[in-house]
């Protein structure tokens, strides 16, 4: 089954969200793996079904890096912040580098979120 990965700085988590429920028909049928705030809000307002890792700061970005690099997800849906980052969110370097490793899609922005989704489903 295809492997998706959630991950949403603070600011944009909103926008995760609002992403999640105006895709859920098309999320329903991934395996979804999240950070655990992130996974948390995903669980409480949708009805999709989340594995949630460690939240960001406590290593959730890396443990998804980790899956990159064992082969085991897909994509990655990374909506970041790119002009009010906080010290304490993810740092998207490392996945970027992972995935550009073992050519796995990333997506940082809403539309390329929605091709990734979309691509994943004509790839399967």
């Amino acid at each position: 089954m295809t492997r998706v990965a959630l991950i949403a700085h603070d600011e944009t988590k909103p926008d995760l969200i609002e992403f999640a429920q105006e895709h859920e028909s098309q999320l329903c049928g991934y395996e979804l793996v999240a950070t655990g705030t992130t996974g948390k809000r995903l669980l409480e307002e949708t009805d999709l079904e989340v594995e949630r890792k460690e939240s960001g700061p406590l290593g959730g970005d890396l443990m998804i890096g980790a899956e990159v690099a064992d082969g085991a997800l897909d994509g990655i849906v990374f909506l970041r912040d790119p002009l009010r980052a906080q010290p304490h969110e993810p740092d998207i370097s490392a996945l970027l580098r992972i995935c550009d490793v073992h050519d796995t899609a990333l997506a940082t922005n809403r539309a390329s979120a929605a091709f990734l989704i979309e691509g994943l489903a004509d790839e399967h």
